[in-house]
């Protein structure tokens, strides 16, 4: 499969601080790619360089086959950025500003207006834009970057300070663009996110790519105990701790929790007790590999 972006032992620094040090990946045409990482990681500092916003101090980088930096007139009527703080144009309605986005580009009003539609903002299309909420104004970004009809789109952070609604909707656009056949490259951190979106994740932090690949791949890489929940006082703590199979056990006072890395014998010891009411089974995620692999120092 041809790749739409290759980037090799990419670099930058800020005095000493290595924000991108060595970072190499590629993505592939059509792909849904996800770069996670904490505060810090270096993933904007790479998307930003990889959209030829900013000069690398070393590496290489080819987007659809050209250079980004300096910046290059062929390549920017390709690709779609919605960058992490959108800024819009005062007074104007979401058509108004969609259209005037898409003059940029050479692109009739037509367009414009029926990209409102692929985003869901069709009743909005007369309401200024410091008007809309918080989802309906991420959503109108995202259209300002697809205007134009590129073959590959940046997200960076597109779904930050949503709520869950507002997050579930977006995802449902998200992935209609993608199988329309455009590439997506997105920063998010929100693991639950990049596991339902992403065909694969690179996992960065202190400017390195730690873990590349699947997001369900990494997580079967991962050697993580499932978790085994009931209604607390279904089992005694004592012998849920004794179950065949049980690594460690802990009653809150609402739920009764088995950590195991056999969860079939816990599973057929705790039936056998009849002490499966309400029973929960979760297995590792992403975010656990984002975890072991990041730590659980909180950043600012």
């Amino acid at each position: 499969m041809a790749q739409t972006i290759e980037v090799g032992e990419l670099r930058k620094r800020y005095g000493d601080v290595r924000a991108v040090d060595g970072v190499t990946f590629g993505v592939d045409e059509g792909e849904f790619f996800g770069i996670l990482g904490p505060n810090g990681a270096g993933k904007t500092t790479t998307l930003e360089i990889i959209e030829g916003l900013r000069e690398a101090d070393g590496g290489e980088v080819s987007v659809l086959g050209m250079r980004p930096w300096p910046r290059n007139p062929k390549l920017l009527p390709r690709i779609g950025v919605q960058l992490q703080a959108s800024s819009f144009f005062e007074r104007l309605t979401a058509r108004e500003q969609l259209r005037t986005f898409g003059s940029l580009y050479g692109v009739p009003a037509r367009r414009a207006d029926t990209m409102l539609e692929t985003v869901g903002l069709t009743d909005k299309a007369d309401v200024r834009v410091e008007q809309l909420s918080g989802g309906q104004a991420q959503r109108l970004s995202i259209a300002c970057a697809l205007v134009h009809d590129p073959e590959l789109v940046f997200l960076d952070e597109p779904t930050a300070a949503l709520d869950p609604q507002a997050r579930r909707n977006l995802w449902d656009v998200l992935k209609k663009i993608n199988t329309e056949g455009r590439t997506i490259v997105l920063t998010t951190h929100y693991m639950d996110e990049a596991e339902i979106l992403c065909d694969r994740v690179a996992i960065m932090d202190a400017g390195r790519v730690l873990r590349l690949g699947p997001p369900a791949t990494l997580v079967r890489g991962l050697d993580a105990p499932s978790r085994i929940s009931v209604a607390s006082g279904v089992l005694a703590l004592d012998a849920a701790r004794a179950l065949p199979g049980a690594d460690e056990a802990a009653d809150d006072g609402v739920s009764l929790t088995i950590s195991t890395r056999d969860p079939s014998a816990v599973v057929a010891a705790m039936a056998a007790e009849d002490a499966l009411d309400g029973v929960q089974i979760r297995g590792a995620t992403l975010e656990d590999v984002f975890l072991d692999l990041t730590g659980r120092e909180y950043r600012a």
